[in-house]
């Protein structure tokens, strides 16, 4: 391991906005995460240096009494109290199906969706406004048509896209371009040393090579396999300890996962850091990716975690990491 910094600030697509190596993923506020914890938390953040923060109108609404937009609440209130908002990038989404009442990806329902996380966050623009799912309903030049008067307005900056795979993607890309309308800047997918196929390897076509020849920065979220990659989750036993997250972690407790596990281990016992450092540090790694989303709880976890822009892993380490995380029909 050399023991130098992750060079930051890493700029996002072709855009303004630059940012640091990690990302805050705040979908742990309002719900794992209370509202004075949740302030603690983002001042260490960016005490540190860090500087996105990333939600969406919906978090936290699965949590029994919530509606959505606890998140955003939060961070408004943070925003006021600490007088930071110069300091971070802040970005949000919209459109997600999931949203209570359904949501879309309409010129209505985008126009009408801003300005409620420009309320709930306390600020007059958003630095990068996502979709938060793609909408197969609506057709790019309604979309990016609605974007457009956002930023026209000075609402937003930027735009970006999550969870679009790889037809949608080019086809909004290639509308933006020849319509000289606002472009995705970045692409939130999810991947992760053990969740690559949808962002490498996909049927369609790799959405890994089209941000790369596109200039879209990739911020992956899940970017821990729901805590899978840190390691504390080795057997089904270990599942029932975390009750917000185990649910999720039992399907990587396979071949590939063992593999994957090892090889971290490996690293670990090499490097001295973390499994969850190395696992952030290998995604960080990854050409086209411009920040890793994680979320933490506590002070302590959020500081483990930070150590990983200060790991820069050999090639030897990457190549073993990558190799196991590799599906067997792919190697």
């Amino acid at each position: 391991m050399d023991a130098k910094v992750t060079p930051f600030p890493r700029r996002l697509g072709t855009s303004d906005l630059h940012v640091a190596p990690i990302a805050f993923g705040c979908s742990v506020f309002g719900w794992t995460a209370d509202e004075a914890m949740s302030h603690r938390l983002l001042d260490a953040f960016t005490d540190r240096g860090f500087n996105m923060i990333d939600t969406a109108d919906v978090y936290s609404f699965w949590l029994p009494g919530n509606s959505g937009g606890e998140s955003e609440t939060t961070i408004g209130r943070w925003l006021k109290a600490s007088g930071k908002r110069d300091k971070v990038v802040i970005a949000t989404k919209c459109g997600s199906p999931r949203t209570p009442g359904g949501g879309n990806l309409s010129a209505a329902y985008i126009l009408k969706s801003v300005e409620g996380s420009l309320k709930r966050l306390g600020v007059d623009h958003i630095d990068l406004y996502q979709a938060h799912r793609d909408d197969l309903l609506t057709q790019p030049d309604e979309m990016l048509g609605a974007y457009d008067k956002l930023i026209r307005d000075g609402k937003v900056r930027h735009i970006g896209a999550s969870n679009f795979l790889y037809p949608r993607l080019k086809q909004s890309l290639d509308h933006a371009e020849g319509h000289g309308l606002p472009r995705f800047q970045t692409l939130q997918p999810p991947y992760n040393l053990y969740d690559r196929d949808t962002y490498e390897w996909a049927f369609e076509g790799s959405l890994a090579d089209l941000c790369a020849e596109r200039q879209v920065s990739a911020i992956p979220y899940f970017s821990l396999a729901s805590g899978f990659l840190t390691g504390k989750y080795r057997a089904p036993e270990d599942t029932a300890r975390n009750r917000a997250r185990g649910g999720d972690v039992e399907k990587y407790l396979n071949p590939k996962g063992y593999r994957i596990l090892a090889a971290l281990d490996r690293a670990a016992e090499a490097t001295g850091a973390t499994l969850a450092q190395i696992s952030l540090a290998w995604l960080m790694a990854q050409p086209t990716v411009a920040a890793a989303i994680t979320s933490a709880t506590s002070l302590e976890q959020l500081d483990d975690l930070l150590g990983a822009a200060e790991i820069v892993l050999d090639a030897e380490t990457l190549a073993d990491l990558t190799a196991a995380g590799t599906n067997q029909s792919q190697s």
